[in-house]
C-alpha cells in the first residue's frame, strides 16, 4: 500500500484532498509542504515562517501505542512554533475519537473554540465541520491561530483547486470564522466529562 493509499483507507472523503493535489503541492510547494513517511506513518505537513500545520497524520494499526505519534510531533515541535491541525467534533461513541483527542491532549494541544470552520466537500457535496487545535511554544492567542488557518486554507488547502476538481473551495470568508463568544463545547473538556462519567 502506498502512502496516498494509507492515508485514503484512515481519513474520510470529504476531509481528504486528491493524490494529484498532495504531489502539486509536493512539487510545486516544496519549500513548504514535506511528507515524512516511514514503515508504519504517514505525516503530510506545511511549515510556513509564523507556524506549522499538520495536514494528515496517520500511524498504523498495528505500531499504536509505540510511540511514534508521539515522536512524530516532537519532532515538529522542536522547531518551536505553533502548530495546528484541524480534527473532526468529538464523538464519544467513537473510540478512535476519543483515542485521537486524548493523543493530542496529552501532548498539549489545546482547542481554539473561538474559531468556525465549516467547508462544503467538493467530493460529496456536503458541509464538513472541523475543530482547530493548536500548540504553542508561547502564549499565542487563538486570534492568531485564526489568522494563521486563514494563510493555510488558502495556500495550501484550496491550492490550484478549479484546475484540480473543475471546480472552486469556498473563500476562506464563508468557510473561517472568529468570535471570542462561540457557543462551542470544548472538545477536551467533553472528553475529560465522558471520562469520568465512565469510572
Amino acid at each position: 500500500m502506498n502512502w496516498y493509499e494509507k492515508l485514503n483507507q484512515y481519513f474520510p472523503v470529504e476531509e481528504m484532498k486528491s493524490k494529484q493535489h498532495m504531489e502539486i503541492l509536493l512539487k510545486e510547494k516544496s519549500d513548504i509542504y514535506y511528507k515524512d513517511e516511514g514503515k508504519y506513518h504517514v505525516m503530510m505537513y506545511a511549515e510556513f515562517p509564523t507556524f506549522l500545520f499538520i495536514d494528515y497524520v496517520y500511524v498504523s494499526q498495528e505500531s499504536r501505542g509505540q510511540g511514534i505519534g508521539h515522536q512524530l510531533i516532537e519532532k515538529l515541535k522542536k522547531k518551536n512554533k505553533p502548530i495546528i491541525l484541524e480534527v473532526e467534533p468529538y464523538d464519544y461513541q467513537d473510540s478512535d475519537s476519543t483515542k485521537r483527542l486524548h493523543f493530542y491532549k496529552r501532548e498539549g494541544f489545546k482547542h481554539a473554540v473561538s474559531i468556525g470552520y465549516t467547508r462544503k466537500s467538493l467530493a460529496t457535496n456536503k458541509h464538513n465541520t472541523l475543530e482547530i487545535l493548536y500548540w504553542s511554544p508561547t502564549a499565542q492567542n487563538e486570534e492568531e491561530i485564526y489568522e494563521q488557518m486563514k494563510k493555510l486554507y488558502e495556500d495550501i488547502h484550496t491550492y490550484k483547486d478549479k484546475e484540480l476538481y473543475g471546480k472552486s473551495y469556498q473563500p476562506v470568508e464563508e468557510v473561517l470564522s472568529y468570535d471570542d463568544n462561540r457557543e462551542a463545547n470544548n472538545i477536551f473538556d467533553m472528553l475529560e466529562n465522558k471520562s469520568k462519567e465512565n469510572n
